[in-house]
């Protein structure tokens, strides 16, 4: 009798007694326990000591070393840029004669003056404040771009060519900020108000000051950076009012306020990430346009708002594909960048590296972690330890575990990093980018990139339009109607694509049908539009944050097996599956992060904000003092949304996007299962993802998550940790002669290692592509790198090349890619003469 005619025995024996177990879906772990602490120290320690696995907070390499090195080696270390740090400015009212009324008193802003906040680049030195604040863990940032993530090279020489410096140049900005000042005070409505006495300066007899928020509860940077700012700005002859606050007050000032109140007129910044990236225009977008809803003001149409129109212009055109070639892309990006970088209402400074950790003990090995942005949350869906038990620490220096609304519809919902760490786990939304390559990666719904078709031209006035012939039976909601219409004949679109829904069900049991994205679709087309001027379904704020991405969508074609068909005006020639995760249809209504619930939730929230809750409080879609943000945690906002379920429940409310296509039989088993789910578990996240919160307790800072572990889950529990697994390129060294003389070629060597990921094993690349950059005022040339000998690929730079260029220094980059692995760049400089 062979082995295998026993094995296939004893499985047909165990399937018929009943005991071949079921294949496990969903998450990798069976719960998952977060709480906070409110020292970094505390959570490196309890990590050490084994009472948490992970601590998600990326400290900075002094408080790693701090520690004592028998707990140190306890620890698996995760070393990423995790943290970039800005400086925002209100440049309100941003024109001559640069001030404003404030509470009943003329208001001097000395960075209203473009000259003026623009020299603030010179005037701070971002290489010592890596080297003295950060202790050398980290590196300087001229743009939005962290250095070393693919693409990012680009930005750097965009802030080079307008002569800006990692060390500054600190006489030259206070000669230009001083000039600023004398010609502000030349103008007829400052003439004697505007005035110099003893090298300080006045306006009306008041210190022209600078309001400086300044984030209290960040110790060792933030509050350095502020201080060390703050010192040279004095050195110009304006006061600076220190205005070191705590985060929530602070950033509910700074974003939440309006900027013509002037509060504030700069800020210290600090970003997360947020993703590994392999392009940057869509936070281009975020940090220098109006799209973004960063600026100043934050698109609130009720207060004053920065704007630069032809930045904006750019930007779109880039964010949403309006272009026909990689090179028009960006040729648009890095105008748009040069544009912000001019405008000067958001200065990077640096990027602090930042310490990740894990107990090495309970971990089974490493897990996926963002090369771009540290431990997130495939960090956190990837993670095993031996009893398959998680226990995540935050840090907060206030002890709250969340800072921002869990609003799952406005702009402001669910937008810090404590609150992305954990819905992340719980929502899977269409797509998403590869923690190692930032690649767009089918998640809920799929595509196969050979049936993603582009066709573009341009059109008589010089506009990107698309050439693919939409159907006439395509639909799309019509928000003054109330009704999905056919688009009719005639229309064109750049891109079109399939794409499968990978179905299941979301936490209350429910199943996941095309409803649900057309349901999705409908609410953000309504929401957006403003039919009339009493349309209770509109919120400004929310049209400013999705309407561009919603309108390049022409039409849907639902096919006979729900599939769906996207024709959408959406165009980039660099990444096919950037193209197709553009049209990908989408459950949820909320971007950054992208987060989902159940439609009926959706539902029952647009109700209460639009028509009133049982309770009588008045709810918004956006963060603003005088309304109430909605909360599906907060329990009396969780009674408000029972009660909008029950009521509608009780009605046989159908949504009007989803008549005709859901019985009001189905919405009452739909509501019926989101107040049970309520019930059971206190709150109305109801999501999709391989976790569901279980228990939340906001006066323990304490969340409880546990796996979702319904059969309908489309992914077995360790698929993600095995997908992710790949390898990166690591470039070590660009060896080039300090100086190259002419009449000789140039030799360059290019030391490369090839890494596991995210098991970190390191060896010699032997295989790859390797190309070695020279980049001169009139473009790149570029030299392809030939292996040498394990890890080591030698170029030429011919000498007939070094003849043509004016004696001087040069930057030389060096970019390593190999299919299927993350590429891998880095530059350095030398001297021709």
């Amino acid at each position: 009798m062979s082995k295998k005619f026993v094995v296939l025995l004893l499985v047909t024996l165990l399937a018929f007694s009943g005991l071949v177990f079921a294949v496990e879906k969903g998450a990798v772990s069976d719960i998952i326990y977060y709480n906070v602490k409110m020292s970094q120290e505390l959570g490196l320690k309890d990590v050490a000591e084994g009472m948490t696995d992970i601590f998600m907070e990326g400290v900075s390499g002094p408080t790693l070393m701090a520690m004592d090195q028998a707990d140190r080696e306890k620890l698996e270390i995760y070393s990423v840029p995790a943290l970039t740090y800005s400086l925002f400015i209100n440049p309100y009212p941003n024109t001559a004669p640069y001030f404003a009324e404030v509470g009943g008193k003329d208001f001097f802003n000395v960075m209203a003056i473009n000259e003026f906040r623009y020299a603030l680049n010179d005037l701070i030195n971002r290489q010592y404040i890596v080297d003295e604040i950060l202790g050398g863990a980290g590196g300087p940032m001229l743009s939005m771009a962290t250095p070393g993530q693919p693409g990012t090279y680009r930005y750097g020489l965009v802030a080079n060519k307008l002569g800006l410096s990692f060390e500054g140049n600190e006489s030259r900005a206070i000669e230009a900020m001083k000039n600023a000042l004398e010609q502000a005070s030349k103008l007829p409505e400052n003439q004697g108000r505007l005035v110099n006495r003893g090298g300080k300066w006045f306006f009306d007899n008041d210190p022209v000051t600078v309001r400086f928020v300044i984030r209290a509860d960040d110790p060792n940077v933030r509050v350095k950076i502020g201080e060390y700012v703050s010192l040279q700005l004095e050195k110009t002859g304006i006061t600076v009012d220190r205005l070191i606050w705590e985060r929530s007050k602070a950033s509910n000032t700074v974003y939440g306020s309006d900027p013509a109140d002037a509060i504030w007129t700069l800020y210290t910044e600090a970003w997360s990430a947020g993703a590994t990236r392999a392009f940057w225009e869509h936070i281009a977008r975020q940090m220098y346009s109006v799209g973004g809803t960063y600026l100043p003001g934050r698109g609130n149409p009720d207060f004053w708002n920065f704007s630069n129109p032809e930045l904006d212009t750019l930007i779109e055109k880039a964010y949403t594909g309006n272009f026909l070639t990689e090179e028009e892309y960006w040729d648009l990006t890095l105008t748009g960048v040069e544009m912000g970088l001019k405008d000067a209402v958001r200065l990077y400074v640096c990027f602090q590296d930042g310490f990740y950790t894990a107990n090495k003990a309970r971990m089974v090995d490493r897990f996926a972690y963002g090369l771009g942005d540290g431990l997130n949350e495939w960090s956190i869906k990837t993670a095993l330890t031996k009893d398959k038990i998680l226990f995540v620490t935050q840090y907060s220096s206030v002890g709250a575990l969340f800072m921002s609304n869990w609003d799952p519809v406005g702009p402001d919902g669910m937008s810090d990093t404590y609150t992305s760490n954990v819905v992340g786990i719980l929502s899977d939304p269409s797509s998403f980018e590869s923690p190692a390559s930032a690649i767009n990666t089918p998640l809920r719904v799929h595509w196969n990139p050979e049936d993603i078709i582009t066709r573009v031209e341009r059109d008589s006035e010089g506009n990107v339009v698309g050439s693919i012939d939409v159907p006439a039976n395509a639909i799309k909601y019509d928000s003054s109607t109330k009704q999905w219409k056919e688009v009719g004949p005639g229309l064109k679109s750049m891109s079109m694509g399939t794409y499968t829904l990978l179905g299941g069900n979301t936490h209350q049991g429910q199943p996941i049908t095309v409803a649900n994205y057309l349901y999705a679709f409908a609410f953000r087309e309504e929401w957006i539009t403003k039919d009339g001027s009493n349309d209770r379904y509109y919120e400004a704020s929310y049209e400013n944050y999705m309407r561009s991405g919603q309108d390049t969508v022409v039409g849907w074609v639902v096919n006979s097996d729900d599939s769906i068909t996207t024709y959408y005006n959406y165009n980039f020639p660099a990444s096919i599956n950037r193209t197709a995760n553009w049209g990908a249809p989408f459950m949820g209504v909320h971007r950054q992060p992208f987060i989902v619930v159940s439609w009926e939730i959706y539902e029952a929230l647009a109700e209460i904000v639009a028509n009133g809750s049982k309770s009588g409080t008045i709810y918004a879609f956006r963060n603003d003092p005088a309304i109430i943000e909605i909360d599906v945690l907060v329990p009396n906002h969780v009674k408000d949304i029972r009660a909008k379920l029950v009521e509608m429940n009780n009605n046989g409310h159908v949504p009007n996007s989803l008549k005709g296509l859901v019985t009001v039989e189905e919405a009452q088993t739909r509501y019926q299962a989101a107040i049970d789910f309520i019930d059971r578990y206190g709150h109305a996240f109801i999501s999709n993802g391989p976790y569901y919160l279980s228990k939340y307790d906001p006066t323990a800072n304490y969340a409880e998550c546990r796996a979702f572990r319904d059969p309908s889950y489309p992914y077995e529990s360790n698929y993600w940790k095995e997908y992710l697994v790949t390898v990166r390129l690591w470039i070590d060294s660009i060896d080039v002669p300090a100086i190259v003389m002419k009449g000789s070629d140039a030799t360059v060597l290019v030391r490369v290692s090839e890494i596991e990921y995210p098991s970190e094993r390191v060896s010699s690349a032997s295989r790859g592509e390797i190309a070695v950059t020279l980049i001169t005022p009139e473009g790149e040339l570029s030299f392809e790198a030939t292996l040498k000998e394990p890890g080591v690929f030698e170029a030429t730079i011919p000498a007939s090349v070094l003849e043509e260029l004016a004696p001087g220094s040069y930057n030389v980059l060096a970019i390593a890619s190999l299919e299927g692995a993350v590429p891998a760049s880095s530059v350095t400089s030398t001297i021709v003469y």
